[in-house]
C-alpha cells in the first residue's frame, strides 16, 4: 500500500484536531469533576453519539470485519442480538438507578448497594479488563501501521499511545467525548464507499449468497447444530452466552459505556442516551460486518480475477485481523486512501480514549479516593486522575504485546469480557431487582464467578487457546469458548450470591432506596410527544430488531 502526499495530508489535519481539541477543552478543566466525569453537563445527541463511539474502536471496526470474514453473517448477532435488546433495558430499568443515585462510577454504585469490598473487586476488575481493550485497540492500529506505512511496530505503538496520552491529559473524559463525536462520522463516512464498492465487485448480495456456503450467509439457520456453523456453538449457547450474559454484562454493566449517558443534563436525556445510539447501532453492520463476508467470497475461485486476498498468518491460515487493511489497499485510490486510513486511525483514537477515560475515573475515585487517600483536596485528586492516565496508557503498551499472539483480535476481546462482564451482570441482576440481596452475596458471587471463568477456560481448548490447566473439552472457535466461559461464570455468580445472601444479613430497606427496583420511585414525564418517552422507543427498537432477524435467518 502506497500513501502520496494527499493521504498522508488527511492523516496529519486528524491529528492535529484531535490534539487541537484537547488544549481547547483543557480551558475548562477546573476540577477533577470537571477532568474525570464532565460534570454531567454535555448534550443529549453528543452523549448518543459518544455512547455508541465509544464502544466503536479499533477491536469492532477492525475485530467485527475480521469475524465476518471468519464466521460470515452470524456476526451481527453482536448486534441484533448482543447490543440492541441490552441497551434498551439499560436505558428503560438501569439508568434510574445509575443516574439517580448521583454515583460517578459503577463501582461507586456498587458500594452504596453492597459494601465497600464489592466495589473495591469491581474497581480492580474493571481496571485491569480496561487497560487490556485498550492494549487490543493499541495493537491494532499498530499492526495496522506497521503493514500500511511499513513503520516498525514498536515505534508505532508508542507514537499512536502518545497522541491519545496528549489529549485525554489536557482535556479528560470531556476531550475524549467530543473527539469521539467526529471519530464517528469519520469512522462512516470512511468505511462506507468500501462497503459499496466491494459489494458492487462481488456481484450483490445474491452474488455472495451464491458463491459462499449457506452457513455463511444466515444468521440462524443453521444454529441448530454446533458442527454444522462455523462458529461452532448451538443456539442457546448464542443466546445466553452473547445474547443474555456479554450482551447484558458489557452494556448494562460496563462503566465505560455507561459513564457516557451519566454525562447527560437531566435523568430522561441519560435514559434515551442508549436508545437513540441504539438506532445507528443496528446499521452498524453494513459497514463492520459486510466487508468482511464480502472479503471471504472475493476470495473464491469465481472471484479470483478481482485479485483481492487477505494476508496469510504464517501458520498456515488466514490473519483475520488484516481483513480491513487488505480491503482499503486494494480499492481505495490516493486521497481516499488517506480517508479510509484516518478511519481506522478514528476508530482506534476512539476505542485506546475511551477505556482510559474509564480507567482514570474508577482508579482515582474507586480505588485511591475509597482506600487509600480519602480526604484531600479536589486539585490533589486532579493531578492523580491525569497521573493515572499516563499509567494506563503505559500499561496499555504492555497489554499490546499480549494480543498479538490472536489471530482475530474480536475472539480476545470478547474472551477478557466473559471473565469481568459475565459475572458481574449477574451481581448487578440480583442488586437491583431483589433486596435481599447481600453485600458478602455479591463480594462472594464475584469471586466464585470470576474463578468459574477461569476453571473453564483452563480445562477448554479452542484454536489453541486455553487448556493450561487439562485439555478436557475442545471448542470449534474462540468466540464459543468465550460463549461457554461468560455462560459458565454467570451461573455461577448467580447461584453463589443468592445462597450467600440467603446465609448472611440484608441491609435495612431504608438504605436501599433509590437502589433496588421495588423501592425506588419511577422517574415520570409528560411531554405530549410519544418519542421523547423511553417506553415506546424501546418498544419500537425491539420490534424492528426481531425483524432484522427474521429477514435474515
Amino acid at each position: 500500500m502506497n500513501l502520496h502526499i494527499a493521504d498522508y495530508l488527511v492523516i496529519s489535519v486528524y491529528f492535529l484536531f484531535v490534539i487541537g481539541v484537547g488544549f481547547i477543552i483543557k480551558k475548562r478543566i477546573k476540577t477533577s469533576n470537571d477532568f474525570l466525569t464532565s460534570g454531567r453537563n454535555i448534550a443529549l445527541w453528543i452523549t448518543s453519539l459518544a455512547f455508541i463511539s465509544a464502544n466503536l474502536g479499533a477491536q469492532e471496526v477492525l475485530g467485527m470485519i475480521a469475524s465476518g470474514a471468519k464466521y460470515g453473517i452470524m456476526t451481527v448477532n453482536f448486534y441484533w442480538m448482543g447490543a440492541i435488546f441490552a441497551m434498551v433495558f439499560l436505558g428503560i430499568f438501569m439508568m434510574p438507578f445509575y443516574y439517580g443515585s448521583r454515583a460517578r462510577s459503577v463501582p461507586e454504585y456498587l458500594s452504596l448497594r453492597f459494601d465497600e469490598k464489592t466495589r473495591g473487586l469491581n474497581a480492580i476488575s474493571f481496571a485491569v479488563m480496561t487497560v487490556f481493550s485498550s492494549g487490543i485497540s493499541l495493537y491494532a492500529l499498530a499492526k495496522l501501521l506497521e503493514v500500511i506505512l511499513k513503520w516498525d511496530f514498536g515505534f508505532s505503538i508508542w507514537m499512536a499511545a502518545s497522541i491519545v496520552m496528549i489529549y485525554t491529559f489536557l482535556g479528560g473524559l470531556t476531550s475524549a467525548v467530543y473527539n469521539e463525536v467526529l471519530q464517528f462520522f469519520l469512522i462512516v463516512l470512511g468505511l462506507s464507499p468500501l462497503m459499496i464498492v466491494a459489494l458492487h465487485d462481488a456481484g450483490g448480495w445474491s452474488n455472495i449468497k451464491t458463491l459462499l456456503q449457506p452457513q455463511m450467509t444466515h444468521v440462524w439457520k443453521y444454529m441448530g447444530n454446533a458442527n454444522a456453523n462455523p462458529m461452532g456453538i448451538n443456539f442457546m449457547s448464542l443466546i445466553f452466552g452473547l445474547g443474555f450474559v456479554l450482551s447484558f454484562g458489557y452494556w448494562c454493566t460496563d462503566f465505560l459505556v455507561v459513564q457516557r449517558a451519566m454525562m447527560a443534563k437531566n435523568m430522561n436525556a441519560a435514559q434515551r442516551t442508549p436508545l437513540i445510539a441504539a438506532i445507528p447501532k443496528m446499521l452498524m453492520p453494513l459497514i463492520v460486518v459486510l466487508p468482511g463476508v464480502i472479503a471471504i467470497t472475493l476470495m473464491q475461485p469465481a472471484l479470483a480475477s478481482k485479485g483481492f486476498s487477505i494476508p496469510s498468518d504464517g501458520k498456515g491460515g488466514l490473519d483475520y485481523t488484516m481483513t480491513l487493511p487488505a480491503l482499503i489497499a486494494h480499492y481505495y485510490p490516493t486521497g481516499l486512501l488517506g480517508v479510509g486510513i484516518t478511519a481506522l486511525i478514528a476508530s482506534f483514537m476512539s476505542g485506546m480514549a475511551g477505556n482510559v477515560t474509564a480507567f482514570n475515573s474508577v482508579f482515582t475515585y474507586d480505588i485511591y479516593q475509597a482506600y487509600f487517600v480519602k480526604h484531600k483536596s479536589d486539585r490533589h485528586y486532579l493531578i492523580v486522575g491525569k497521573m493515572i492516565t499516563v499509567a494506563g496508557i503505559l500499561f496499555s503498551i504492555a497489554t499490546a504485546y499480549v494480543a498479538k499472539s490472536f489471530n482475530n483480535i474480536n475472539d480476545f476481546l470478547q474472551l477478557v469480557f466473559s471473565f469481568v462482564n459475565g459475572p458481574l451482570f449477574a451481581t448487578f441482576l440480583l442488586g437491583m431487582f431483589w433486596k435481599r440481596t447481600t453485600g458478602h452475596g455479591a463480594f462472594w458471587g464475584l469471586i466464585a464467578g470470576t474463578l468459574a471463568a477461569a476453571l473453564t477456560h483452563g480445562l477448554t481448548v479452542a484454536e489453541g487457546k486455553g487448556g493450561w490447566i487439562f485439555d478436557l473439552y475442545e471448542i470449534k472457535s474462540g468466540m464459543g469458548q468465550a460463549f461457554m466461559v461468560a455462560s459458565i461464570s454467570w451461573i455461577v455468580n448467580f447461584c453463589t450470591t443468592i445462597i450467600v445472601s440467603l446465609c448472611t444479613k440484608p441491609k435495612p430497606e431504608v438504605e436501599l432506596k433509590g437502589l433496588v427496583y421495588s423501592l425506588t420511585e419511577k422517574p415520570t414525564y409528560h411531554q405530549d410527544k410519544w418519542y421523547l418517552r423511553v417506553a415506546p422507543l424501546g418498544i419500537i427498537l425491539v420490534i424492528i430488531t426481531i425483524i432484522l432477524n427474521i429477514i435474515f435467518f
